[in-house]
């Protein structure tokens, strides 16, 4: 392995200028909980790595009018104790609880998580369902893109050289509304998905859904947004019927592999269980506020 050259930028700029020289050959340090495994273990051999903690905007937390923006960077413990963004978001908040242990979300970040690109993330499915938006910074200034346009294929990103996640901003929380993130996995600790679903659900005064957003992971090569899912919840009152016509959604949008978690036909069939109780979870967080 050759030496890897380390560098710690302090303006949006100047990290996406040292990327895009490195062209393929560089690599984001938020959390580093990925990379430096990656780096001991010899997958991943980067000419470069461009720490992004010290450019502005990367690490904070800010609320305007209900919309929440964090910074790619912020680390998980950060916003678990963040007290309005865990109340607002409990559904993501689920999701990263579930990077690894305590000393692991010390460091691990959401902006790290999403940009791994593991179809098994935890946090990935649970910001889809929110409707994150990322803030991407390159070459060619400014762009955002929503949370489920990032991840390609396992490991490959729609960054282009040079690009990075600065913030992802969240929606304003209508009434009514709740959000929920639950996997599947052999251990009931620091194991990595056979399913994952995040499941976001906004009702009426009448306890009628009128907006739904299911995603899924761990079940194809990407992580989903299953338009079908959510569509199977909209207009009811959440009912038994809805759940199972939005389980079977689940089910019908999976593209598995069989590995040492669980075979295809698994995970197809425990889609639909684990997306209806991620959806359980969310309707009762909604009927709550």
């Amino acid at each position: 392995m050759d030496d890897v050259r380390y560098e710690a930028p302090e303006s949006p700029d100047a990290a996406s200028s040292l990327l895009a020289e490195a062209g393929g050959g560089g690599k984001v340090f938020a959390g580093g909980t990925d990379v430096m495994v990656q780096i001991h273990a010899e997958l991943i051999d980067p000419g470069v790595i461009v720490d992004i903690k010290n450019v502005p905007g990367t690490q904070e937390i800010s609320e305007s009018d209900g919309a929440y923006t964090f910074g790619a960077a912020t680390a998980g413990m950060v916003l678990m104790d963040h007290e309005g963004f865990s109340s607002t978001w409990p559904g993501v908040i689920d999701g990263v609880a579930l990077i690894g242990s305590i000393q692991v979300k010390g460091r691990a970040s959401v902006g790290g998580n999403v940009c791994n690109a593991s179809p098994a993330a935890d946090s990935t499915p649970a910001m889809i369902a929110a409707g994150a938006i990322c803030n991407i910074v390159g070459p060619g200034g400014e762009r955002t893109a929503p949370v489920e346009d990032i991840v390609t294929g396992p490991g490959k990103t729609s960054l282009a050289d040079g690009e990075f996640i600065m913030s992802f901003s969240m929606p304003k929380r209508p009434a009514h509304s709740g959000d929920a993130y639950l996997r599947l996995t052999p251990r009931t600790e620091m194991d990595i998905a056979v399913v994952g679903a995040g499941v976001n659900i906004t009702l009426d005064d009448d306890g009628t859904c009128t907006a739904a957003r299911v995603s899924l992971g761990a079940v194809a090569p990407t992580p989903l947004l299953v338009a079908d899912a959510a569509a199977a919840l909209i207009g009811t009152k959440v009912d038994d019927a809805a759940l199972t016509k939005m389980g079977e959604a689940c089910s019908a949008a999976c593209n598995p592999i069989s590995d040492k978690r669980g075979t295809k036909e698994y995970r197809i069939k425990t889609a639909a269980v684990i997306g209806r109780r991620a959806a359980e979870i969310a309707l009762e967080r909604a009927r709550e506020n």
